[in-house]
């Protein structure tokens, strides 16, 4: 671990050497403390490649969980690292050791399959004097094939909105924060992406016939280092193109990690959205220092729990190059994860847009630090989310997240909702699971006047793939027939425009006078998929969705229907 120690270190006077963004240096001044506070005892820290977020060893990981074999699971904070899952997989293990009954045939499956998946890391966290070789690669860890058949084209995002004045947070706290005389129009931006296929990396496909191939090829430095390369190609009926999906070097592990290069995040508890960071858009290009296992810090774990956390530093893509509204601001995301019960399980999120090109005149400390004003030259998306499990009631979890998009005299307002309720053991065998999930994004969410593009990354938000001003009821059931072949059924209703609605003229632009006003978009979906196994450590999955939207795009009366048919092969994945 010293070996690791000294690199990190010098990786970080490098950064703090180069650092542009106004308080990184500050930031990155902190890790000396925090290093001394993660490490003062010698750790098994196990540098691995993270977990992509489309894996099923979630799901299983999920199951196992459920079933009250896991508890010192940490949701708000994802991608899992290989050495994470493994540890988690040994708890699990561990507890069905300790029962005084055998392990249900279908915990004992899942169990087999996680240990498949992740035999380099499970072997070394259930071995830790067994040193690993000095160097060791694997070619071909993982790969995804897909062919993707759509019969539709995404919604637009980009539209006026209306934001009203005389808010107070929560709606009752400290009286009128934002004055009536702030009402205004803003201007939301983006685009869904793909119909029917949200958080998939910010990767869209065209009308017709599509084909991509993931490939991960990973690399080890005994225990102290990591590296994963995942290139990605794809066919779509008028572009073929070979891009770097995820690809970095990862140092340390246990509870300090540094990582570089390019990687999704996932900051909450939701399954099909998170308010301040998820695999929505494109994955980002970041340097980022976290804890992918709970530190193992004693006067931690016994006044807080578990704790996990992240911070990432990045940069958005240019925009309006040549305009006013020119902008390239760097990124910084910030997440503290806390479990202090096994039952409970509590997190911190915030996300910024910072400075960059475009900007004129000075602002004051004030302003950049709380953001809110009328000189700051930030964009903020802050919040907390809550995760409460209930195994009287089969380990059925409760949870929510909250943010606030922009803020007053410090309060956080323009506030935004996930909230959702998993049920892993439906039925008595586990093998059934039902989720339920809501989200209300508020009119300005992922707006900024100061940003014209809003929170997007290429295009995309990184936020909740529905966007702002929406509300979106999500119902998700599956069966597992064994670990790998896995039924699931999706349905879900979303809402766009029922605040915020403004005239606009034949060209969608703000038009008070002469204006349409917008219609109020509707829109019902459903989803069915099957996962097999089809030959050794190669599964399978098909899906087919369809969904119909009323009033596309807030325009009264326009219609559309569109279909998504995919086939995927996946090996290890």
């Amino acid at each position: 671990m010293g070996h690791v120690l000294t690199i990190v270190s010098n990786k970080l006077k490098n950064l703090l050497k180069t650092a542009e963004l106004p308080g990184i240096r500050l930031c990155m001044a902190g890790v000396g403390l925090l290093t001394t506070l993660v490490c003062v005892k010698p750790a098994c820290a196990l540098s691995s490649a993270n977990i992509p977020l489309s894996s099923p060893v979630y799901s299983y990981l999920d199951k196992l969980a459920g079933m009250g074999l896991i508890t010192s699971d940490i949701k708000g904070l994802r991608p899992y690292s290989k050495a994470e899952a493994a540890r988690l997989l040994l708890e699990a293990l561990k507890s069905i050791a300790g029962q005084d009954v055998a392990a249900p045939a279908f915990a004992m499956e899942l169990v087999r399959r996680v240990r498949e998946l992740l035999p380099r890391e499970v072997s070394l966290q259930a071995h830790p004097e067994h040193k690993p070789p000095l160097v060791d690669y694997n070619p071909v860890s993982a790969l995804r094939a897909r062919y993707v058949y759509l019969d539709g084209a995404p919604r637009n995002y980009s539209r006026p909105v209306f934001i009203r004045g005389g808010q107070s947070a929560f709606g009752f706290i400290g009286g009128t924060l934002r004055p009536l005389s702030d009402a205004g129009v803003l201007y939301e931006s983006g685009t869904e992406g793909t119909p029917l296929d949200e958080n998939n990396n910010g990767i869209i496909y065209k009308r017709g016939n599509n084909a991509e191939i993931r490939l991960s090829a990973e690399g080890y430095v005994s225990d102290k280092a990591s590296a994963l390369l995942e290139p990605l190609l794809q066919y779509s009926p008028d572009d073929t193109r070979l891009l770097l999906n995820r690809g970095y070097i990862k140092l340390g592990g246990g509870g300090l990690e540094l990582e570089a290069g390019r990687d999704e995040n996932w900051f909450g508890p939701g399954y099909r959205g998170a308010l301040t960071l998820s695999s929505n858009a494109r994955n980002f290009d970041l340097v980022k220092l976290s804890s992918p296992e709970p530190l193992d810090v004693a006067w931690i774990k016994r006044w807080l729990g578990d704790v996990k956390y992240a911070l990432i530093v990045s940069r958005f893509n240019e925009t309006d190059a040549g305009t006013p509204a020119h902008r390239r601001p760097y990124f910084i995301g910030a997440k503290l994860a806390v479990k202090p019960y096994t039952w409970f399980e509590y997190g911190i999120n915030f996300v910024r847009q910072q400075g960059g090109p475009g900007f004129i005149g000075s602002t004051s400390l004030t302003d950049e630090i709380f953001g809110g004003g009328n000189t700051n030259h930030n964009n903020s998306i802050a919040g907390i989310d809550l995760r409460f499990r209930v195994p009287w009631l089969r380990n059925t979890e409760i949870y929510g997240e909250y943010a606030g998009e922009d803020s007053a005299s410090f309060w956080p307002i323009v506030e935004s909702y996930v909230a959702g309720v998993y049920v892993p053991c439906l039925t008595a065998s586990c093998r059934d699971d039902l989720r339920f999930e809501f989200f209300w994004g508020n009119p300005m969410l992922y707006t900024d006047f100061k940003f014209p593009r809003g929170y997007s990354y290429q295009g995309m938000t990184p936020g909740h793939s529905q966007g702002g001003s929406a509300q979106d009821f999500f119902v998700r059931y599956s069966h597992s027939f064994s670990a790998r072949n896995v039924a699931a059924l999706e349905y879900f209703h979303t809402d766009r425009g029922q605040e915020g609605r403004v005239p606009v003229d034949s060209a969608g632009q703000y038009d008070p006078l002469n204006g349409v006003m917008q219609a109020m978009e509707h829109k019902d979906a459903g989803r069915i998929s099957w996962s097999l196994p089809i030959y050794g450590d190669v599964d399978g999955q098909i899906l087919y969705g369809l969904e119909k939207i009323r009033n596309l795009n807030l325009v009264a009366g326009a219609v559309r229907t569109n279909q998504l048919a995919t086939f995927e092969l996946r090996y290890r994945y």
